[in-house]
């Protein structure tokens, strides 16, 4: 499927006796070892909870289902998963509750018998700790207009909600799934009725989830299993979009709905979504012809292989089509007078067309990386026939000119940089990526011995900016005169033209602001024509730049005396809610697919220079066709990273006693308050506000040690364990882009994880809003009670503060995360961060702050101003002497 989300949750259907003659046979004549291994394959094949009937005449129903439940919860690999208890006999449904180890689901209740039945039934699922479906089924029968199904379902969540305490996120509505293409007029709206319920029901009954059988959809064309498949595959392609969230579905007979036989999609899609009043008639006019057909899907379009070898070589770059890239290179090969000229000829024609399209903003980052995955692999069947060639002519290749890259010293993050490099290889330049946590006498020496005509420094965190100003200089002493290029998410045309540019005098600094743009940069400066105008246009920008920063540029701030005193001031009158316990514990518990609904993707494909927020951004006009292809293919590997479980998650979590003293967080050795075991520092706002006068610091938001008794609570997770291998394993396959993807995607898992535990601190660890329901809109929003700022973020941009976090947390033993010499943590995939459970804990940024605060922070760290004004400045307000 395309576009489905990655928490939509498949339902297995194969171990419903109603549904499966298989099954059921097993059940009726005792085969129960049997029937377990069909549970397996379900769980294997990616079903996320498992659908158990036995509603069997000839069947004894408890009996059966407790025999059955029994063995499940005995196979570990099955029991992982939760079970979808299934009955039409609520004795049935109660023998299963009570077999079910872990949280349950029931299918199903309703209202069609009044709603004095349905609130019993519902209190015992909830005394159970169960889910539970409910059916659009009242008493007048079951719903079959959007309207009616919103209406049903809105007064079941009423109910359940109101009156029985339902947690919202344990409702799951079946809003029913009829048969369309019937040949009965009134059927025709059925799918698009349900599909328009979802949308309302996901916006108006906040925390539910939605469910169905998609088997019902296209009984009207039982016999007929191609359009089955491609009815099932549009039917879930456009209700999940609306807000379907899981379905009783065999994802093994789904077909890929961009792939499905063109025609056959428009006529099922009419039909689904009763576009036209002939949908039926025109379905019906091509159905017969797929009957027998292992599936609807359309045949690859073959036709780019008649061209010749330069055509085939030129459509496979640009698409990134890896299947015929050795037969089609050796072929090129064996036609050229030497290796080396299949790369300079077709395959750097073919490149220069994506370069074109690139620039013409016709194609996008993770096209022209997967055009990059060819190329390699093109080029590494070529290398062993160039290097023999070198070796009996004494020759050597030249490039378009070689550039090192490296990320700096205590930095660790390289998803960019790597990007850029691909990017770079992809026209012409030979790329030397020394990796990260450089250190300027590496960057420098390698240069130097590898005689190459450009530096790039990469850096994520604040404390690489001082670490380029550093080999800024270095390049000045030793009298380099290379250009050098600065990227990263921290770097800036600013701090460039203020703190780099001034110290190396000798050659162009230029900061590059994407991928994109790094092709052209190069090409200019190592161009003897374009490169004085490139320097002088960068040189009188800077200048421009370090002149509106100086003087007048300079807002009026208050001195930090004046700032405490507008400090935020909180009610305290109700007492602080108390953590479930006091210290810390180790996070072992997590799964990937427990990380899976937490996960905010636009991050994702910001990382791609894909701008739009996500899922917009694949409908986007512009974007839309890159966007949806890298979807498909991260998701691809996120099938896999789950299933094969390639990142291992750990963390630790924990919570203290804690009062504030001035501008710090005191972490208090035990709940008496004897002695100080810790001490967080905080850094306060100092700017002059015009409509509020209020002056913040993440110490505002704990009480002070005179008011009474309080908690502050920290983390760190990773994701990371198990990344650097699988990304090296495609680098060294030559397939950059898939490298890139698992990076991208153990960052979105670690952040996913924060979140995650940050829910569960909120409803369980710390508790202060156990009933807390929100959906995944609302938590990417951060629509709860309380923060979870990082240090070396804008609240607190100090990064040496994840020190004393790390060592209350005891983080390297608990979680196996480490911090390097400028406080990035390692795995690169880890967030940590402080707890604030206070409901008017909000983020903030500090900003730009003055001497006399840097000052008041260095005494209280026990620090030189010198080192202060290191850490700090990137927020500094005045040029340090």
């Amino acid at each position: 499927m395309t576009n489905q989300t990655a928490n939509f949750v498949n339902i297995g259907e194969r171990t419903n006796i109603t549904g499966s003659a298989v099954f059921r046979r097993m059940i009726t004549e005792g085969r129960y070892a049997d029937a377990v291994e069909v549970a397996r394959q379900q769980v294997e094949n990616g079903a996320q909870i498992i659908d158990v009937n036995m509603d069997e005449g000839m069947l004894d129903g408890v009996e059966a289902m407790q025999t059955f439940l029994n063995l499940l919860a005995a196979e570990p690999d099955i029991a992982r998963v939760p079970i979808m208890i299934d009955s039409s006999k609520w004795e049935v449904i109660e023998a299963g509750l009570k077999c079910v180890q872990g949280k349950a689901v029931v299918n199903s209740i309703s209202l069609k018998e009044g709603e004095e039945p349905f609130l019993k039934q519902a209190r015992i699922v909830r005394s159970y700790g169960a889910a539970t479906v409910v059916m659009a089924f009242d008493e007048k029968g079951q719903a079959e207009t959007a309207d009616e199904k919103v209406r049903i379902c809105t007064r079941a969540y009423r109910l359940l909600v109101d009156e029985v305490g339902f947690p919202p996120e344990d409702i799951i509505f079946d809003p029913n799934i009829f048969a369309v293409a019937t040949g009965i007029e009134e059927h025709n709206d059925y799918s698009r009725a349900f599909i328009d319920a979802v949308k309302r029901i996901r916006k108006e009954l906040p925390g539910a989830h939605v469910s169905g059988g998609l088997s019902n959809v296209s009984f009207s064309f039982r016999g007929n299993e191609p359009v089955r498949r491609a009815m099932h595959s549009v039917f879930l392609y456009h209700a999940i979009k609306a807000g379907m969230d899981m379905a009783i579905v065999n994802a093994g007979q789904l077909d890929i709905y961009d792939d499905i036989e063109p025609d056959l999609r428009e006529r099922v899609e009419d039909v689904i979504l009763n576009r036209r009043d002939d949908a039926t008639d025109r379905l019906l006019d091509i159905a017969e012809k797929f009957r027998g057909q292992k599936g609807a899907v359309q045949e690859k379009d073959l036709s780019w292989r008649e061209g010749d070898v330069k055509e085939r070589l030129s459509h496979a770059l640009v698409h990134g089509i890896t299947e015929y890239i050795i037969e089609d290179t050796e072929e090129a090969r064996l036609a050229a007078n030497r290796p080396l000229h299949v790369i300079e000829g077709p395959l750097m024609d073919g490149m220069g067309i994506v370069g074109d399209l690139f620039g013409d903003g016709k194609m996008f980052l993770p096209q022209v990386v997967k055009s990059a995955r060819v190329m390699k692999q093109a080029v590494a069947h070529l290398l062993p026939f160039m290097e023999e060639e070198k070796v009996r002519l004494g020759t050597a290749d030249k490039s378009n000119g070689k550039i090192l890259m490296a990320t700096v010293k205590g930095d660790v993050h390289d998803i960019g940089k790597n990007i850029v490099g691909v990017v770079l290889q992809c026209n012409g330049y030979e790329v030397i990526d020394l990796g990260v946590m450089v250190p300027a006498e590496t960057i420098l020496e390698e240069a130097k011995k590898n005689e190459v005509d450009i530096i790039g420094l990469s850096g994520l965190i604040t404390p690489s900016l001082d670490e380029m100003v550093f080999v800024g200089a270095e390049m000045q002493r030793q009298n380099m005169n290379l250009p050098l290029l600065i990227g990263g998410a921290t770097t800036s045309p600013a701090h460039t033209a203020v703190k780099i540019e001034p110290g190396y005098k000798n050659a162009p600094t230029l900061h590059v602001t994407d991928a994109s743009r790094a092709v052209g940069v190069v090409s200019s400066l190592l161009s003897d024509d374009d490169r004085p105008r490139v320097w002088e246009e960068t040189k009188e920008k800077y200048e421009k730049i370090r002149q509106s920063r100086s003087g007048g540029a300079r807002k009026e701030r208050l001195a930090i005396a004046d700032a405490r005193e507008q400090s935020l001031k909180l009610d305290w009158s109700q007492p602080a809610p108390k953590p479930s316990f006091i210290g810390v514990e180790t996070v072992d518990d997590v799964s990937l697919e427990d990380v899976l609904p937490y996960m905010d993707w636009t991050p994702f494909f910001m990382s791609w220079d894909l701008k739009g927020r996500y899922p917009q951004i694949l409908d986007d006009d512009k974007r839309g066709e890159a966007a949806r292809g890298l979807w498909r293919d991260a998701q691809a590997i996120l099938e896999r990273m789950v299933a094969e479980k390639w990142l291992t998650l750990t963390g630790s979590v924990g919570f203290w006693p804690a009062n504030t003293d001035g501008d710090d967080v005191i972490v208090w050795s035990d709940e008496g308050r004897s002695s100080e075991r810790a001490r967080f520092h905080t850094i306060r706002q100092q700017m002059k506000k015009e409509f509020e006068h209020t002056n913040m610091a993440l110490s505002d938001f704990v009480r002070p040690t005179s008011i009474g008794d309080d908690w502050v609570g920290g983390f760190c997770v990773t994701a990371g364990h198990g990344e650097a291998e699988r990304s090296e394993a495609f680098r060294k396959a030559n397939d950059d882009y898939s490298s890139i993807i698992v990076k991208a995607l153990a960052d979105r898992f670690a952040e996913g994880f924060a979140e995650l535990l940050h829910a569960r601190a909120r409803r369980e660890l710390w508790g202060y809003a156990p009933d807390e329901n929100l959906d995944r809109e609302a938590l990417i929003e951060e629509k709860y009670d309380g923060i979870r700022p990082a240090p070396g973020y804008p609240s607190q941009p100090d990064h040496t503060e994840k020190e004393t976090l790390f060592r209350l947390l005891e983080a390297e033993k608990r979680a196996g995360v480490e911090l390097t010499s400028s406080c990035a943590m390692t795995p690169p995939a880890s967030v940590s961060g402080l707890y604030f459970a206070h409901p008017q804990s909000v983020y903030f940024a500090v900003g730009k702050i003055e001497k006399d605060q840097v000052e008041d922070y260095a005494n209280r760290k026990g620090w030189p101003l010198s080192k202060a004004e290191r850490w700090l400045g990137p927020i500094l307000n005045y040029t340090p002497e």
